[in-house]
């Protein structure tokens, strides 16, 4: 983009790294919130996203100049509401320009017209970036752009919380942290031109490829039960014979799959990945495993010449359909910049965890924790149940205090209405339960939480609920 010379209270468009342009106003940044060193920018608080970034002036368009042109390249609802949200915002203004003209009229005397306020606080004519939960960011020099997003919707709200986007360097180098902004939600993901190959549409999967397809990439699919691919061939998909084939048809193979052995079975086994990897090739490991089976596939992968990223997703099916995974990534740097586009439309958010295995380890943690908590408000439920107590009452005044989330709501809802139908599968939850304290071990670190939970998970296996959601883990108390 081309510089321009521009002041508080213009209009612009404003885009951040590999992202598309978006609608913002130039604004006065918070008292201590200096400007990055060396950048000439400007502090832009975006429309429709509660977002705030310094952008440098060379990625900054005025709006009004460029409205045309953003509009025929971005064609998302999220987009739209952003331009709506500018279009009202001007509206309030001209009508506030015209009311102060026809005060002054009526007196005589001619009204000076007034510039575009800047964006406080007490500015209530700015519902659209209004945030008054806002508190500044201190300078801080790792920080390259800052993103300050809050959201003004309690923890138990339904409706998902704006992306956001912050870029951290770690001095140390052992953990760099990206959390990358998804833009799936509002369609204006630019696709990669590289071949994407996609193995297992379970669950998750399935939701993943769907988002692939409909912002633009390239596609391969493959899956076990070859029948599960006939709807994504009719969205615009190709079609692999065995995993082999679809690693050396594409450019950046992605597998998403039950459980370690599947995992090595995918890239091992007869007309397996390993067969198909040529020098270059990329393989991403999206399922949940452990560390040491991150750490086989990285090393049998690159040993072919293939570059190598494990990026498990953290999430349910319902997550996945809608495009708001949180995806943890490790591994080669490089193929996670390559796999930009695609994180960006299966997800609202992904961090680079350092070297492979990291990501493994993170999510049987935040899995672990999942788990847990799940069989402890089953544990809740019933025992409310037990001692006479209303369960809905149980749940009403939990979803009113400090642990309320859409999380416990969606789950203790259909407990009660006895809807178990899989969100995340009840095996699963287990399985990783089981993979975090064997993790554990290895560390000598105790998880006496995790294990008497995972008790509960096994017996509800042993009740046939293995293919139910993880909220099932309630029947474990009733029988």
């Amino acid at each position: 983009m081309a510089t321009v010379h521009l002041r508080i209270g213009d209009l612009v468009w404003g885009k951040l790294g590999r992202y598309p342009p978006w609608p913002g106003k130039i604004v006065s940044p918070p008292k201590d919130l200096k400007k990055p060193r060396g950048k000439k920018c400007h502090f832009v608080k975006f429309f429709g996203t509660e977002d705030h970034a310094w952008i440098k002036v060379e990625q900054l368009k005025p709006y009004h100049a460029h409205k045309e042109e953003m509009i025929k390249i971005n064609k998302g609802k999220r987009f739209q509401q952003a331009v709506d949200a500018v279009e009202d915002f001007l509206k309030k203004a001209k009508g506030k320009e015209q009311n102060s003209e026809g005060k002054g009229d009526s007196k005589g005397k001619k009204a000076v017209q007034k510039p575009l306020k800047i964006l406080e606080e007490d500015d209530e004519d700015l519902s659209a970036l209004k945030d008054p939960s806002e508190k500044p960011v201190k300078d801080d020099p790792h920080f390259h752009h800052f993103l300050l997003s809050q959201s003004e919707k309690p923890a138990s709200s339904m409706e998902p919380i704006s992306k956001r986007l912050k870029i951290i360097e770690d001095d140390t180098g052992s953990t760099s942290i990206q959390a990358a902004d998804s833009t799936a939600i509002n369609g204006s993901v630019t696709p990669t031109d590289k071949r994407i190959g996609f193995l297992g549409l379970g669950l998750m999967g399935s939701g993943i490829v769907s988002n692939l397809l409909k912002m633009g990439h390239i596609v391969t699919v493959w899956n076990r039960t070859a029948e599960k691919c006939d709807l994504f061939i009719q969205e615009g998909a190709r079609l692999g014979r065995t995993p082999a084939e679809v690693a050396s048809m594409c450019d950046i193979t992605f597998s998403c799959v039950s459980d370690p052995k599947a995992a090595r079975d995918l890239v091992l086994g007869p007309s397996g990945v390993l067969q198909g990897i040529r020098p270059g090739k990329c393989y991403v490991e999206m399922s949940t495993v452990d560390p040491e089976t991150i750490t086989e596939l990285s090393q049998v992968i690159t040993s072919r010449g293939g570059r190598f990223l494990e990026a498990p997703v953290a999430g349910s099916q319902q997550l996945s359909n809608d495009g708001m995974l949180v995806i943890l990534a490790a591994g080669d740097r490089t193929v996670y910049e390559d796999c930009s586009s695609c994180f960006q439309a299966m997800g609202k958010t992904s961090f680079f965890l350092g070297e492979a295995g990291n990501a493994a380890r993170m999510m049987l943690i935040l899995n672990m924790v999942q788990g847990s908590f799940m069989a402890t408000i089953a544990e809740g439920l019933t025992l409310a149940q037990a001692t006479g107590q209303s369960q809905q009452t149980f749940l009403d005044i939990l979803c009113q205090g400090q642990m309320a989330s859409t999380f416990v709501d969606q789950k203790c809802q259909n407990i009660l209405q006895g809807n178990f139908k899989p969100d995340y599968y009840l095996k699963h939850i287990q399985k990783d339960l089981r993979l975090a304290i064997s993790m554990g071990d290895s560390a000598n670190h105790p998880t006496p939480m995790a294990a008497a939970a995972n008790e509960v998970y096994k017996r509800a296996k042993a009740l046939d609920q293995s293919d139910n959601d993880m909220s099932a883990v309630y029947r474990a108390y009733i029988h």
